[in-house]
């Protein structure tokens, strides 16, 4: 397999050596290749999700970014001493997060996504997960400004569920949001405190045979959580179907994600993009808001058995589509589109 991979890389990988220490004839370094946009990525052990280094004999070590945040990696790993991994895989992950507790994380790097969303990768130790249950959240404290009191905010991960080492969040920078605005202003290094998890949707393999799902802007971070999380489960034969709503094809984040699940998955998984005004006239989506119309065209309809619909975005958009919470932030009645539409309390999940 190595040497398949090998041929399809440009000719300077032939120069990339593993952390071993030059004319060490063995050494615990990992060689990881990223294939992404024709760009070869190539890192210790230590450095995965950090920096990648390309070196060559006699010339410094060169740093390149391992991540982008519209690009497909491909990565493998090759090690001279197997024993490495062997004992790495077996070990127990250990979980980051106390659910009593804030613990402090660091920002280890900021990956641009549009003009006013970002992706923040965190750290953990090497053998550590952050221990989200599907679906969850957890919130977030800082002090923001001249505020006498810190300011707390729920965020739900993208990364796996299971990823070692680091955690990911997708974050929209709105203009009066002060966490938001707190962490697009955060450097590599800074610390974020975090409790939870935070328990929402109890996701059971099996139970569902339909989801359908309704997300707005960042929004569609909880429904990212639940399909990587089914269709990563050779298991789960739920059936998705997602409409995301955002004003514009720019604003549209994570699209190459959703894209690629539903190319991979294509029997399972269903992506609709809705946006407020098509600006050209190549877009193929639909266009205006998320209608009565719309959800009965994409939705499972509420006469099926084993059905579940869920909503997630602008409080604006909860409203229409499916009534706000209750005031101690239950789920409340069903209200709008979805109760228009027949679902009842059981079937319907407010993000």
């Amino acid at each position: 397999m190595f040497a398949s991979i090998r041929n399809t890389v440009p000719r300077q990988l032939s120069q990339a050596y593993s952390t071993a220490p030059v004319g060490a004839k063995s050494g615990n370094g990992i060689l990881w290749a990223s294939l992404a946009t024709g760009a070869v990525l190539v890192g210790g052990r230590r450095s995965l999700y950090t920096k990648a280094h390309i070196w060559r004999p006699g010339v410094p070590r060169q740093s390149l970014l391992t991540h982008h945040q519209t690009t497909l990696q491909i990565g493998y790993f090759y090690t001279r001493s197997k024993q490495t991994i062997d004992v790495e895989s077996a070990t127990p992950a250990t979980k980051a997060l106390d659910p009593k507790n804030f613990v402090a994380f660091k920002l280890k790097e900021t990956i641009p996504i549009n003009h006013d969303t970002s992706t923040f990768r965190f750290a953990l130790e090497p053998n550590q997960e952050l221990g989200l249950d599907i679906t969850s959240c957890f919130v977030v404290k800082a002090k923001v400004g001249d505020d006498e009191k810190p300011t707390i905010r729920p965020y739900t991960p993208v990364s796996p569920q299971h990823a070692r080492g680091y955690f990911d969040l997708v974050i929209k920078k709105y203009q009066t949001g002060k966490m938001s605005s707190h962490i697009h202003s955060m450097a590599p290094g800074d610390i974020l405190e975090i409790k939870g998890p935070v328990p929402k949707l109890p996701y059971k393999t099996g139970a569902l045979k339909e989801i359908g799902m309704i997300a707005g802007g960042s929004g569609i971070t909880p429904m990212i959580q639940l399909i990587q999380h089914v269709l990563a489960d050779p298991n789960d034969n739920t059936k998705m179907t997602l409409v995301f709503a955002n004003k514009s094809e720019d604003d549209i984040i994570l699209r190459s994600t959703l894209d690629e699940f539903a190319k991979k998955h294509p029997d399972q998984l269903k992506v609709h993009y809705v946006i407020d005004k098509a600006s050209s006239g190549d877009w193929k989506g639909d266009v205006g808001y998320v209608t009565k119309e719309l959800a009965q065209k994409y939705m499972p309809a509420a006469g099926k058995d084993g059905v579940l619909v869920s909503v997630c975005g602008p409080v604006p958009m909860m409203k229409s589509i499916s009534g706000v919470k209750a005031p101690d932030y239950s789920q409340g009645e069903v209200g709008g589109i979805f109760k228009e539409l027949g679902y009842t309390s059981e079937q319907v999940f407010k993000f």
